[in-house]
């Protein structure tokens, strides 16, 4: 507990950062705040089960025994005195046949439903019968943590083997005490292992896209220097809008959410290998082919098009990852859609890759985010919807361990993630590596991309066009300019 709130003589609330009233506050019923996410079990797991490791594991975290409250316009975290687990983890049922599109929808329409604002912003739906074996939709509010911090989470509720840490996981009813009393009583010294041991086995981290690994107290320190931060917005707000194209325009309240069948990570490795660019590269040219062919099927003009797509920047040290709260910022990357060669599209992605990571553009919007935590509510609207005019797309690309893991002691076959899209953005690219395997994701407006399964079904054939093309290619001269290469090498 901070010792504002010690001082204070107040032990159940304490001020909520900056950074994350910002996320709290961006909500809205077109876009709501929450990272959704889906572990697809390939054996089943019944909900006792699956509250014993939230309770013993999940809730070890005291965070998420609190709610979000605002007194007197401060935003406040309170420790939830009635709370109650049965309320937070809860079953799901699919109709027949129950196989991945009956989870789809389900997964669209919990995406599209708010969490109680009067209780912890957080909930799991166990999906006991799902195609063989049983599924989890876990709904997180953005205000709890970023991305990488909420994966780690989810790690630490996992094992690398069926029986390891029974002890931590015990059988029987769920005790009144992890229902009732603070969690830190649990211990975090419990989670550093399974944390560990997911992430770590299995060789190198896949890469996390922009990850600049830098200390946030550096992005602290720039979100000070309000001059800074004044120019820098000015620029970023300079960008002229995003093309006017099917992707963009008012927004609906319902999320359609979808997902392609895995990539093998061997195979995305080799072409980045082959061009000199990087595995978030290729994904991220596949997901431009995906969306230039979903376009051109709905008869958009894409010839010369290029929009761009907000990405996170992950700015705390992997190892800082269990922490809670949000620590990154966002870039403006242009994709290439209107680029007809597959193999040119990843040059172009690569290209702006590099030029993003050596600029100081996700430090900014860091500060920004702060800054937007204390401004008051029709600046950070008018602000975050200007920002959102810029792009047209989020995409995200979060590591996941390359070892299969097992939760409650059932073996987790695949995992999607998305994070929510801000202002009057109504799509959402997700990229999440587990097991040897690339995962695609799609949340989108329903209104803007009413078929999701559309683009998911059209990401495998435009990535095997760049595997053949890949293939086919002679690459004995150089497709990349030295600055470029060195960039890529230092952080590939």
């Amino acid at each position: 507990m901070s010792e504002r709130a010690q001082q204070s003589g107040d032990i159940h609330r304490e001020p909520m950062a900056k950074v994350d009233t910002a996320w709290l506050r961006m909500e809205r019923p077109t876009n709501l705040m929450m990272i959704t996410g889906v572990l697809i079990l390939t054996e089943r797991l019944d909900l006792q089960r699956l509250q014993q490791v939230i309770a013993r594991r999940f809730l070890a975290y005291p965070r998420f025994r609190h709610k979000a409250v605002d007194l007197n316009g401060t935003t406040m975290w309170e420790q939830d005195d009635s709370f109650d687990l049965d309320r937070h983890v809860v079953a799901a049922r699919l109709p027949d046949p129950a196989g991945q599109a009956e989870l789809q929808a389900l997964a669209s329409e919990l995406a599209s439903t708010p969490l109680d604002r009067a209780r912890p912003l957080w909930q799991f739906h166990l999906v006991e019968r799902c195609d063989g074996g049983s599924a989890v939709v876990c709904r997180i509010h953005h205000c709890y943590a970023d991305g990488i911090a909420l994966v780690r989470v989810i790690l630490s509720m996992t094992d690398p083997t069926r029986r390891a840490r029974a002890a931590a996981v015990a059988t029987g009813p769920v005790p009144e005490a992890a229902r009732e009393v603070p969690a830190a009583a649990h211990g975090l010294g419990l989670l550093q292992e399974p944390i560990e041991l997911a992430w770590k086995v299995g060789g190198k981290i896949v890469e996390t896209g922009l990850d600049l690994s830098l200390h946030p107290t550096h992005a602290a320190a720039m979100a000070l220097d309000g001059g800074q931060i004044a120019t820098d917005l000015v620029h970023a707000l300079s960008l002229p809008d995003d093309p006017d194209t099917l992707l963009r325009g008012e927004l609906d309240t319902g999320k359609r959410c979808a997902w392609a069948e895995p990539l093998d990570l061997d195979e995305v490795k080799a072409i980045g290998r082959a061009i000199g660019c990087t595995v978030n590269d290729v994904m991220l040219a596949a997901a431009a082919g995906a969306l230039r062919s979903h376009l051109l099927g709905r008869g958009e003009a894409v010839d010369g098009l290029t929009i761009r797509a907000t990405v996170p920047v992950n700015l705390r040290p992997l190892d800082q990852a269990h922490q809670l709260g949000n620590q990154f910022g966002l870039v403006f990357l242009d994709l290439p859609i209107g680029e007809h060669n597959p193999i040119r599209r990843v040059e172009l992605v690569a290209e702006r890759m590099c030029e993003l990571k050596q600029s100081k553009q996700a430090l900014v919007t860091y500060g920004v985010l702060a800054a937007l935590g204390m401004a008051p509510m029709p600046v950070q609207r008018m602000v975050t919807d200007m920002l959102s005019r810029k792009a047209s797309l989020v995409a995200t690309n979060v590591p996941g361990p390359q070892v299969p893991l097992y939760l409650g002691g059932a073996a987790i076959g695949a995992m999607v993630s998305w994070v929510p899209q801000t202002g009057g953005i109504g799509l959402g690219l997700s990229i999440l590596s587990y097991h040897g395997k690339m995962h695609f994701g799609i949340m989108a407006d329903r209104r803007r991309v009413p078929d999701p399964d559309d683009i998911t079904r059209r990401f495998r054939p435009e990535f095997e066009k760049l595997l053949y093309a890949t293939l086919m290619e002679d690459w004995s001269t150089p497709v990349r300019s030295e600055n470029c290469a060195a960039t890529l090498a230092h952080y590939g």
